[in-house]
């Protein structure tokens, strides 16, 4: 407008401007028009969403399942293939691909490269998968927790076997040219190790959803009864009349046999859900995520000469991974772990 008022003409200003000569144009008849209100224009809020909350948490359940799932010849979704089932299944009345791959990337869902894992063969793979998926939901706030339902959500596992062995990293180090110079400090190496004769240790360790911290003990021994005891730790974390869903794998010690039925009377008598993953998918658990955090921050590189110092420095990284929770290089290691 300054431009114009210095006489001028449309060609010059947008040649200066790096703009078209129709935009020049358009802000000059609009000042015209309103006068110093076109140069703060109120700008409306846009179309509202287009689709309601339930639709695309039916959306991305449907997405992170596998068209054979739903009896389809296929071995993947594609935009297209995902679209036409979703109107077809009356999710919803129409869908065009972008707006699916919009939605989809909204909801954290991205095309990727399969990766290897073993293919679950628990007849009840859908029943648990779908109730940790309910679960989650419920912890992330886009479900509400029904009658029944649990309100707090940890994802508990062990870690480990933690052994004394050097473990490999990475460092910051002096470029060499060539053999380099021999007064140079070198890059550190890490010693080989032949036998480990100090035995081993595990790290039990639970992860509270609902505030975003990691619990965990160092033990000797993964059993039944150190399981238990652990159990009774995040029990303790939260009122009694609060409802906890844990969710965990099936390894033998969480499980209730015939000769020891305590982990199925302590959950009974103690309010809470026992969600187990189905079998070969412990990718469900969000702690595998977190797990992957604690190596590369706390273990990767290290030597450690005894398990105390070991020990000690899992617990000082978890105090460190719960006051610094938003950290971003935290968030993206584990943003990109997560499967579930």
């Amino acid at each position: 407008m300054l431009w114009s008022a210095q006489a001028m003409d449309v060609p010059a200003i947008a040649r200066i401007a790096f703009t078209s000569e129709d935009r020049v144009r358009e802000v000059i008849h609009n000042f015209n028009a309103d006068g110093f209100d076109s140069l703060d224009p109120k700008y409306a809020g846009g179309r509202p969403p287009k689709f309601t909350l339930p639709q695309r948490q039916q959306i991305k359940k449907i997405a992170l399942s596998r068209p054979q799932d739903h009896r389809l010849p296929f071995s993947t979704w594609s935009l297209s293939k995902l679209a036409e089932f979703l109107v077809a299944e009356g999710v919803v009345d129409d869908i065009s691909h972008e707006g699916l791959r919009t939605l989809l990337r909204e909801e954290g869902v991205s095309f990727q490269v399969i990766k290897t894992f073993k293919q679950s063969n628990d007849p009840d793979f859908e029943a648990k998968k779908n109730r940790i998926l309910e679960l989650y939901a419920i912890a992330d706030g886009k479900a509400v927790p029904g009658k029944g339902d649990p309100t707090v959500i940890i994802c508990m596992d062990e870690f480990g076997p933690l052994n004394l062995q050097p473990h490999p990293g990475k460092q910051w180090a002096p470029i060499a040219a060539g053999k380099g110079d021999s007064n140079e400090p070198r890059r550190r190496r890490r010693r080989a190790t032949y036998t480990r004769p100090h035995g081993v240790r595990h790290l039990m360790a639970g992860y509270d959803l609902s505030t975003d911290r990691l619990y965990g003990h160092v033990v000797t021994r993964k059993g039944r009864t150190e399981f238990l005891a652990f159990m009774r730790y995040l029990r303790s974390l939260h009122p009694p009349e609060v409802r906890l869903g844990i969710v965990l794998d099936n390894f033998s010690p969480h499980l209730s046999t015939k000769k020891d039925r305590r982990v199925g009377e302590w959950a009974a008598a103690n309010n809470v859900e026992l969600a187990y993953t189905p079998t070969y998918s412990s990718w469900l658990n969000r702690i595998e995520a977190q797990f992957q955090a604690l190596r590369y921050f706390a273990l990767d590189g290290t030597d450690h000469a005894s398990h105390r110092e070991q020990a000690s420095m899992i617990r000082r990284y978890i105090i460190w991974r719960n006051r610094n929770a938003h950290d971003r290089a935290l968030r993206e290691l584990v943003n990109r772990a997560n499967v579930a």
